[in-house]
């Protein structure tokens, strides 16, 4: 598994509008989209393309596409719906399945509630979009629905993560699926999870900040 935070004033300073407690949701809003793109420019460096012959005003020249089947993108709701958009700018024409996982507040363990991805993902590359990676259990649990049905790598975009939840994909990564190729991108990796499972110091409930509503 490959962890790459992020190293970039722009991406530094959204990160700190983010986590302003008095940042509105419709700022929110705005802010995830605007560091999902500047965080999936580096995460799809190395897509596979394929050559192409580009016709321009002129002349004929070569250039690249993205080869088929491009990603699949996978949000995991409700929090990664917000993500949705700042990925499909740079990749429009990629398909999109989603995952409803949430956590069990009292056990802190994942609970899925809906799953809309093909079953057959042979040979495919997906990109899994949650803002917060926390304890690890909900993307361990997406990287399983993803590998079971045959991808054989994955790229994983959160805007913030704790070093718990690193570890925990790391040892599940090594224990069930060491030959598949992982990589998780960080806007910011922060201290610690607190004695609730959140993220320290943090932005709070993703989902609420998003969507102004409580029930992730």
């Amino acid at each position: 598994m490959e962890l790459i935070v992020a190293n970039h004033p722009l991406i530094d300073h959204k990160v700190s509008l983010l986590r302003n407690k008095d940042t509105s949701s419709a700022e929110f809003r705005q802010l995830v989209e605007e560091l999902v793109a500047l965080l999936t420019f580096e995460a799809t460096k190395d897509l596979a393309t394929e050559e192409i012959e580009v016709e321009t005003p002129v002349t004929k020249t070569i250039g690249r596409r993205l080869s088929k089947p491009t990603p699949l993108i996978i949000p995991i709701l409700r929090a990664g719906l917000g993500m949705l958009g700042g990925i499909t700018q740079l990749i429009p024409d990629a398909e999109v399945g989603f995952l409803g996982i949430k956590r069990n507040e009292s056990t802190l363990q994942p609970e899925t509630y809906a799953n809309r991805l093909p079953e057959n993902l042979e040979g495919r590359h997906v990109i899994l979009v949650d803002p917060m990676l926390a304890t690890g259990g909900t993307l361990n649990d997406s990287l399983d629905y993803a590998f079971q049905r045959g991808a054989e790598s994955a790229t994983c975009i959160c805007l913030i993560g704790a070093p718990e939840g690193v570890e925990a994909v790391r040892g599940h990564l090594a224990g069930a699926w060491p030959s598949r190729k992982v990589a998780i991108h960080l806007a910011a990796l922060d201290e610690k999870l607190d004695e609730r499972g959140y993220i320290v110091p943090g932005l709070g409930d993703a989902g609420d900040r998003l969507y102004g509503t409580s029930g992730d």
